[in-house]
């Protein structure tokens, strides 16, 4: 029997998102029904909202989510009923040709659940990047659920989710920033400021952050950043070789998502330094370099997809150092919020005027 929950929807492009009853089915096999207790704004919703990801509406908006498992399907084992989980978007599947050659973390058949989720006429819903959790109750691939330790505060842990993990991991996983490296961090939002923490955890011994807004800057501050650069008053290409002794950083993580900072991303760095792209361009974008200058410059130009994350490992191991005050996730909370909220949160995102706000259920 399908449950009956509340859930933010959006009907249309550019339309404001509403609060409407959304039925849940009971999981089949391969999926789990989990108990959403809190869930970041991400600005994926919000290109969701706009049409900007597809024209698939009605959407199930939310996806950066925590909560408790309440039910699984009858072939599933992992996880059990009780769980407390962090939800993800990139269920591996174990079996194509990136899982063969272990590595999971590229997988190239990710999965999500197979029921749909609908409108109380029998509407069905897109669920945003595969989960839905601007809702009470959400229906998920079994796979896409992570376990993490139960102590955690669920509007932190589900920050692991989506963008604090793509950037951490932009830095981490996909940068290998190390000890003693100089990164530079362009776009201090909630996935630029992930990436300034992932550098600070390991172990940067410049962390540079760049940004027009000063209110940005001043949180990248916050998270570790040893130097800030405001953007719309001067050239950060200049400033970060300057930063740098005049080479360049050996990382420079563009949080972006355009062609104009990921060329002052390219030129940022030292030779044979890298690049990592993990801001989100549109469709119609496109870079324009010389190739003489790609040649000349060595070094790596990578994209990072969801910091190139493997939940069951990362997850739980950011928990953990969380617990640990080692990882101030908290501070990227800068408001909890009501369903019926969502809507105004889109707007103060659009502004700059928060760094997450989080859905409470």
């Amino acid at each position: 029997m399908a449950t009956e929950v509340r859930g933010v929807v959006a009907t249309g492009a550019e339309r404001p998102v509403e609060v409407t009853t959304v039925r849940v089915p009971e999981p089949g096999p391969g999926e789990a029904l989990v108990r959403v207790q809190a869930c970041g704004v991400c600005h994926t919703d919000m290109q969701y909202r706009d049409g900007g990801v597809s024209d698939e509406f009605p959407f199930l908006l939310g996806h950066e989510a925590a909560g408790v498992v309440e039910a699984v399907g009858s072939d599933v084992t992992d996880p059990v009923v009780g769980d407390f989980v962090v939800l993800n978007w990139r269920a591996v599947c174990g079996r194509c040709r990136a899982c063969r050659r272990g590595r999971p973390q590229y997988c190239f058949d990710t999965h999500n659940a197979t029921q749909p989720m609908t409108l109380r006429d029998g509407t069905p819903l897109s669920p945003a990047l595969g989960i839905g959790a601007f809702a009470e109750k959400t229906l998920v691939a079994a796979g896409q659920c992570t376990k993490v330790d139960p102590s955690a505060r669920p509007e932190v842990a589900g920050l692991l989710g989506c963008g604090v993990m793509a950037g951490i991991g932009a830095a981490v996983n996909t940068g290998a920033a190390g000890p003693g490296d100089s990164v530079a961090v362009i776009g201090c939002g909630g996935v630029g400021d992930g990436a300034v923490t992932g550098a600070v955890m390991a172990g940067a011994r410049r962390v540079i952050a760049v940004d027009t807004d000063p209110r940005k800057l001043e949180w990248a501050r916050e998270f570790g950043a040893t130097h800030t650069v405001d953007a719309g008053r001067t050239d950060p290409v200049a400033v970060i070789r300057e930063v740098t002794d005049g080479f360049g950083a050996d990382l420079v993580v563009e949080a972006v998502g355009s062609p104009r900072t990921y060329e002052q991303a390219f030129y940022a760095r030292d030779l044979a330094g890298t690049v990592v792209l993990v801001g989100v361009p549109t469709p119609d974008m496109r870079l324009n370099l010389p190739l003489l200058d790609v040649f000349a410059r060595g070094g790596a130009l990578k994209s990072s997809w969801y910091g190139d994350c493997l939940p069951t490992r990362d997850f739980p191991t950011l928990i953990e150092m969380s617990l640990q005050g080692r990882l101030p996730l908290e501070k990227f909370v800068t408001e909890q919020i009501e369903l019926g909220e969502v809507e105004s949160a889109f707007g103060k995102m659009r502004s700059g005027d928060v760094l997450r706000s989080v859905v409470m259920l």
